[in-house]
This record gives C-alpha cells, sequence and structure tokens, in this order.
C-alpha cells in the first residue's frame, strides 16, 4: 500500500514490470530454420542444458532472439572479478568509482565477443546433435543467426542496467528471476491436464519438500555471524570522540548464486568440446569423444560432479570476495578491534578463521540445492522438476533484495513519519 502511495515508487514499479514484459515477449521470438518440437524434447532430457535454459529464461528452449539470455554478460562479469585478484592495476581501480565505472564499461565490450562465440558454439553443437534441431544452412543464414543472437544479449544487458538504475532490484537477476516465474503457470497447467491420481501423494511430498527448502534459503540466505568490534575513545583538546561497539556481519552465503554458476560451466564445458569430434575422421578421436559424453550423461556421475564443484566453488568465490586483511586494515585505521584479538595480523588470522567455518555451512548448503532435482527425480521416478533448488535459492533472493531496497526507498521518502 505505501508502494502505491507514493508516485515516483509506484511509477518505478511500472517500469521495471513493463521492461520484464518487453524480456518475455523477445523470449518467445523464434528464430527460423529450427525443429522446436525437437529442441524441446533435448532440453527436457538434458539436465546440463536444461540449467543453461534456466539462466536464459526459457529463451533457449525457444531458441528465440535473446535465447543466451544474460549468460555472456555474467561471464564477462566473472572473468573480471578474477582478473581483478591476478591484475593489481583492476584491483586498484575496483577501489574507486571511476575505476569501477571503467571496469563496467569493459564488461559489456567483453559481452558481445563471448555472446557470439557461445552462440556459434551452442548452434554448432545443437546441429551436430542427434535430435535434428537445425538443418543444413548456408554462410548467411548463420551470419544472421550470430549476429541476431549477439543483438538480442546486449538489448537484454541494457534492460537489466534500465532496471537497476530504479533501485528497486539488479535488473540482470530480475531478468533470470522472470523466467524462472514465467515457467510456472504452464508447468503447472501440464501437471493438471496429466493428473493422476495414484501421484497425489507423491506431489504432496513435493510440495512439503519445496516449502522446506523456500525456509531453508530464507535461512542461509539472510544468516549471518556476528562479530563484535569496539572502537577506541579518542580525546581531541577537551572533547572525546568515537568509543561505542558495533559489530561486523558475515554472511553464511557470501558467495550467492555464483558457484552453482561456475560449476555449469565447467561441466558443460567437456561435453560441449567433445559434441564437435564425435564426427571426426579419425576413429580413436570420434570413440573419446563419444566416452566423454556418455561419461558426462550419466546422471550419478554428474550428481557427484557437480556437488564436488559447487561446494569448492563456494570456498573459491568467498575468497574472491572476502579479504580479512583488508578488513583487519581499515579497522585499524579507524581505531577498531574485536574484544581479546590483536589488531592487525591476528585480526586477520581470527577473521579468515571464523569466514572457513561458517563457510562450511553455506557451501554444504548451496551443493545439496543444486543436486535436490537431481535426487527427487531418482527418488519418485518422475521427470523435469516443475522449479527446483536453484531455481528456488535465485527466487527468494532476488526477492529478499528487492523488499529490501524498496523498503529503504519507502524509508527515504517518508523519514519523518518513520
Amino acid at each position: 500500500m505505501q508502494i502505491w502511495r507514493i508516485k515516483d515508487l509506484r511509477n518505478k514499479v511500472f517500469f521495471v514490470l513493463a521492461m520484464l514484459m518487453i524480456f518475455r515477449v523477445a523470449a518467445h521470438i523464434p528464430i527460423p530454420g529450427v525443429n522446436v518440437a525437437n529442441l524441446k524434447q533435448f532440453f527436457d532430457t538434458n539436465q546440463l542444458f536444461g540449467l543453461l535454459n534456466l539462466f536464459s529464461g526459457g529463451g533457449m528452449q525457444n531458441f528465440s532472439i535473446v535465447m543466451m539470455g544474460v549468460a555472456p554478460y555474467i561471464t564477462s562479469s566473472i572473468i573480471f572479478q578474477l582478473l581483478g585478484m591476478i591484475i593489481p592495476k583492476l584491483e586498484e581501480m575496483m577501489k574507486e568509482e571511476s575505476g569501477r565505472a571503467k571496469i563496467n564499461f569493459y564488461t559489456r565490450i567483453a559481452t558481445v565477443p563471448l555472446s557470439f562465440l557461445q552462440a556459434y558454439g551452442m548452434i554448432m553443437l545443437l546441429k551436430r546433435s542427434s535430435n535434428q534441431i537445425i538443418g543444413d544452412m548456408s554462410f548467411l543464414n548463420l551470419s544472421a543467426m550470430l549476429l541476431t543472437i549477439t543483438a538480442g544479449t546486449v538489448f537484454l544487458m541494457w534492460i537489466g542496467e534500465l532496471i537497476t538504475e530504479k533501485k528497486i532490484g539488479n535488473g540482470i537477476s530480475m531478468l533470470i528471476f522472470a523466467g524462472i516465474v514465467a515457467r510456472i503457470p504452464s508447468a503447472l497447467q501440464e501437471l493438471a491436464v496429466n493428473f493422476n491420481r495414484e501421484q497425489v501423494i507423491t506431489m504432496g511430498v513435493f510440495a512439503i519438500i519445496a516449502i522446506l527448502t523456500i525456509v531453508g534459503v530464507v535461512i542461509i540466505t539472510e544468516g549471518q555471524r556476528n562479530i563484535p568490534v569496539s572502537y577506541a575513545k579518542r580525546v581531541r583538546g577537551t572533547k572525546m570522540y568515537g568509543g561505542g561497539t558495533t559489530h561486523l556481519p558475515l554472511r553464511v552465503n557470501t558467495a550467492g548464486v555464483i558457484p552453482i554458476i561456475f560449476a555449469i560451466s565447467i561441466i558443460l564445458f567437456p561435453p560441449m568440446i567433445a559434441q564437435f569430434f564425435v564426427r571426426a575422421s579419425t576413429p580413436w578421436i570420434a570413440s573419446a569423444a563419444s566416452h566423454v559424453i556418455n561419461f558426462f550423461q550419466n546422471q550419478t556421475v554428474y550428481g557427484i560432479l557437480y556437488f564436488i564443484l559447487v561446494f569448492a566453488f563456494t570456498y573459491f568465490y568467498t575468497a574472491v570476495i572476502f579479504h580479512p586483511r583488508q578488513i583487519a586494515e581499515n579497522l585499524q585505521k579507524h581505531g577498531g578491534f574485536i574484544p581479546g584479538i590483536r589488531p592487525g595480523a591476528n585480526t586477520a588470522e581470527y577473521l579468515q578463521h571464523t569466514i572457513s567455518k561458517i563457510t562450511l555451512t553455506g557451501a554444504l548448503f548451496l551443493a545439496v540445492i543444486a543436486v535436490l532435482p537431481l535426487l527427487l527425480q531418482n527418488a519418485s521416478g518422475l521427470g523435469a522438476m516443475v522449479i527446483g533448488g536453484t531455481s528456488i535459492l535465485i527466487v527468494v533472493s532476488v526477492v529478499i533484495d528487492m523488499i529490501k531496497q524498496i523498503d529503504s526507498q519507502i524509508t527515504m521518502r517518508d523519514y519523518e513519519a518513520f
């Protein structure tokens, strides 16, 4: 009710909804020359590409003009974050507002070639699959497809940044969120058409598991360890400044959804490369490529690898974005200290030890959430889930972030009454 009373906030919400509607329309504009029925079957039976389709908001399954979604932009962002750890100049740029603006510009530029390469790889992979998805095409048709898909990715990147500017949520995350939520009505409709009384108990169990998963996601997403921090008092002339106690929040899930995206990229890479060599003229190369594809299509192997990679990448990405030494230095500069811990190196060591312990919970939770659909499918014998653990994690995280940003805007506009 407060949102609708504030005119400019109400207009921002309508603008975001309009942008999301444009995205959903674009996701249903297909590129000609593709057997959509065979393509849908391919994604329904392939867990890896089903996850990629998730991040494209269903555009990949429709082979639409935005089939790559915002995946190339996410990849570009991850590359520059990792380069910031290696290249000192980029690390210095990330600490300044103007430097971050330049890195954002470089990220947008790098999205274009990445989108072009990923689109080419996906088209070649679909063309060489046994499902007869894409027929023979000329150089002109291929070029038109690549240019269209690349332009679609840049268009979504632009829409995402327009949404972010309204400050009621992250635009890229909201596009992925919209793609996930848009799948639910059609999935429920299909469930109602194929309703079977024998599956009532199974569906009830799934509903309970879904609710428990949502509760778990909220607890882990919002969970944090508060480290007490005290500030020394300072005397200037006849007055005393500073003093007091606050806390330093360390989140249980510092890495967010990024480890799952990393793990998907790593698992997807070997079978994608192997697809190019399945029809090689050299027998041993073709045989090796087939073995690689069969190895990664094994659900047990896929589940174990996926679990291990998500767990490992959670620790890796936490190390990328959490810098205990830098935090310890900043505390020391401002006269802050953790009670019972010496400032400087001892504080950094304590923070590192603490974040390692609480990240264990976050890493295990993310890994279980990632393989949850596989576990449920093997236990029930049913096909693809309506919405998997990864989808719930993204949806809940985006909703929580959106609520917080809207609350802050309401508070800012009604500060006196608050």
